[in-house]
């Protein structure tokens, strides 16, 4: 499996042009982690949602991990945000 690195700015960019899977997954892990952000579950789901979408198995394993660490509303949130981002993108 190839590894991809990318700093948060170049995740952000190509998130905001309609996302990679790649950049997806990586927006997840660095919520999830807090890599140069804080840690944020909500953003993290969404983005583990949106790459789950579009195929990648390991952003399905981590949304399924972080989830049962959310409250329902968290989650509910958060594929609310993933639904707003895909009629923008």
């Amino acid at each position: 499996m190839a590894r991809f690195e990318f700093s948060s700015e170049d995740v952000v960019d190509v998130s905001a042009q309609g996302g990679s899977t790649d950049a997806l997954y990586q927006l997840g892990l660095m919520y999830c982690v807090g890599r140069d952000v804080g840690v944020n579950l909500v953003e993290a789901h969404k983005w583990f949602n949106l790459a789950a979408m579009r195929g990648n198995d390991d952003a399905k394993a981590y949304r399924l991990e972080i989830s049962r660490e959310m409250t329902k509303k968290e989650i509910a949130a958060a594929q609310k945000s993933a639904r707003e981002w895909l009629r923008c993108h």
